[in-house]
């Protein structure tokens, strides 16, 4: 028990240290004694105009993309029983693209690109699952297999958009595909349905943990399945879709930072999901950091550093485990 509250009060210390971190660091650096007057509106006004107006707001929005893609990462874990699954396994992302590349081509931006983005990834959602369920009641395996096919067809299409965009909107679409958090200037939505989804996830926690040991188990003890898994993918789902809105396709966040959490506090779902999204908030918040600052000026897409640190973190986890097969 001690150990498990001195882990939560490290994973609070280090989403706090991780947005001090962000507003602080970049083409203009800022003391944290600055910074934090900037904050509250006091201090250098260029200081201020700069975390008020771009920092803060970008280092909030990574950290609710990061905690929303962990938490739907680990409800997908659940839903497929595979330990592979990701936010966007489901092709979620892949109608989220399409939409935004379309808006892009059609010279939308802003609140209008997003919309669009979370239209096509919500179009997307229940494209997936009205073919997966068909006539009768889903599996988990025709879900997968749904989705799979799907986001094959997804990539095609983006495919497509890209060979015929004209060239001076193409680096804009790749960005966005390779995961920009530039955009965001009101990330206070999104903080709060990544609240509401760790409110919400907390009651199924022990449904969670009966579930993930199989289907026989899971009727024995009364849990009612269909509702737990209609409720696992719509709210992984509409984390997805948030997450993909403000944020474009950023992998391996999803995938990678459940497993971490595991290896910290164990596989009990009461308590891995508040934990995970923390970590996946505060993991994506220093990644966008160091995405801004590694070559800066120039700014690199957020998800080319969450693959380049989450591949080799990936294979650690899995030689670690290996011994447990």
């Amino acid at each position: 028990m001690m150990r498990n509250g001195l882990l939560y009060l490290f994973l609070l210390s280090l989403a706090v240290g991780s947005v001090l971190i962000a507003i602080s660091s970049g083409s203009l650096n800022i003391g944290l004694a600055q910074a934090w007057l900037a904050i509250q509106g006091e201090g250098d006004a260029l200081h201020q105009q700069v975390i008020q107006q771009l920092r803060l707001p970008r280092a909030l929005a990574a950290f609710a993309v990061g905690g929303l893609l962990t938490l739907a990462g680990a409800l997908m874990q659940v839903l497929l029983r595979n330990p592979l699954a990701d936010p966007y396994v489901l092709g979620i992302s892949g109608g989220a693209a399409v939409a935004a590349l379309l808006a892009m081509l059609a010279g939308l931006s802003g609140v209008l690109l997003q919309g669009s983005a979370f239209i096509g990834a919500m179009l997307a959602t229940i494209l997936v699952f009205g073919l997966a369920h068909g006539k009768g009641q889903w599996t988990t395996s025709r879900l997968l297999l749904t989705g799979v096919v799907l986001a094959a067809g997804w990539g095609a299409m983006i495919s497509f958009l890209l060979a015929i965009a004209p060239t001076t909107q193409l680096p804009g679409m790749l960005f966005w595909l390779m995961g920009d958090l530039s955009p965001n200037n009101n990330p206070t939505w999104a903080l709060g349905l990544l609240l509401l989804g760790i409110l919400f996830a907390l009651p199924m926690g022990r449904s969670l943990n009966i579930l993930s040991r199989g289907e026989l188990q899971a009727q024995s003890l009364g849990v009612e399945q269909a509702k737990l898994r209609y409720g696992i993918y719509l709210l992984a789902s509409l984390y997805t879709a948030t997450a993909v809105t403000l944020a474009g396709s950023i992998g391996f966040v999803g995938l990678v930072v459940p497993h971490l959490t595991r290896l910290l506090l164990g596989s009990d779902n009461r308590r891995l999901l508040p934990a995970a999204a923390l970590l996946g908030g505060s993991l994506l918040v220093l990644a966008d950091t160091l995405a801004r600052t590694i070559i800066a000026p120039q700014q690199l897409p957020v998800g080319v550093l969450t693959a380049l640190i989450g591949v080799p973190l990936f294979l650690i986890l899995l030689q670690r485990n290996r011994g447990h097969d």
